[in-house]
């Protein structure tokens, strides 16, 4: 496979010991994944240790950084890997478990040549609580920036070119990762699809933890949304790309779609 299309899998994770070993060991089945990064961002448990049994490459956070820099971290683990390293990233939870081979339909989009940036839509999620509302502002950021109206905004599992991660580095911080790297790949002009992938993970309850989660993500969503909107009306134009990012060029598969 040429090193272009072979795929690095780079898993953020904390506390996850319970499902970390299933999630490694599922991606390492995918086609076309050649290695699986785990970075356990300052975990209290055997996150590592396991993740390191069931075959991947780990590095350790001392202190917890959050998950876009342990992301950033993984693919700087990437770049030095000996040979050519492979060009196209996998952007995973480590909750997944078995599940994780369902991510196999987003590299297909890459693979292809039809789109830079992939985003797995899952189906509802047992157990899943809240409001939606750091979702609705998510959709509502990115649709006001770039005219692309996603399914689901928030959704981590990504696979995507090395060029449409350069467009986004350095990410956004902590869990405007997504929205952040959205925004930047559609503004650098750049094709995004989101793609039905059969995927499991633990849900965010209504417990105290839940609810805190979910104050910190519509924290760091706003977060990105605003840094870029600065940005944006600093460079005068207010699309930095030169067009309309929801708009395909001629032969392309809309934004949104898979393409068929």
């Amino acid at each position: 496979m040429p090193s272009s299309q072979a795929v690095a899998a780079v898993v953020p994770a904390r506390n996850e010991a319970e499902r970390i070993a299933d999630t490694v060991a599922a991606l390492r089945r995918v086609d076309g994944v050649e290695v699986v990064v785990v970075v356990d961002d300052s975990s209290s448990d055997a996150t590592a240790e396991l993740a390191r049994g069931a075959g991947a490459l780990v590095s350790v956070h001392p202190r917890h950084r959050g998950k876009a820099a342990a992301l950033m971290t993984g693919v700087a683990v990437v770049r030095d890997l000996p040979g050519t390293p492979p060009g196209t990233l996998l952007f995973a939870d480590g909750d997944l478990g078995d599940s994780a081979v369902g991510v196999a339909p987003l590299l297909a989009p890459i693979r292809d040549a039809a789109a830079d940036l992939a985003i797995a839509v899952l189906p509802p999620q047992e157990g899943a609580a809240g409001l939606g509302l750091g979702v609705q502002l998510a959709r509502d950021g990115i649709r006001g920036m770039t005219g692309w109206d996603p399914r689901q905004p928030l959704s981590g599992i990504r696979c995507l070119t090395r060029e449409a991660y350069e467009c986004a580095a350095p990410l956004a911080r902590g869990w405007g990762v997504e929205v952040g790297l959205t925004i930047d790949v559609l503004l650098r002009g750049l094709r995004v699809v989101e793609v039905p992938c059969d995927l499991r993970h633990r849900a965010t309850g209504a417990d105290w933890r839940g609810r805190a989660h979910r104050a910190a993500q519509y924290r760091d969503v706003w977060l990105a949304l605003a840094s870029r909107r600065l940005r944006e009306r600093r460079s005068g134009d207010g699309h930095s790309a030169g067009r309309r990012s929801g708009e395909p060029r001629s032969g392309e598969p809309r934004s949104g779609e898979a393409p068929r």
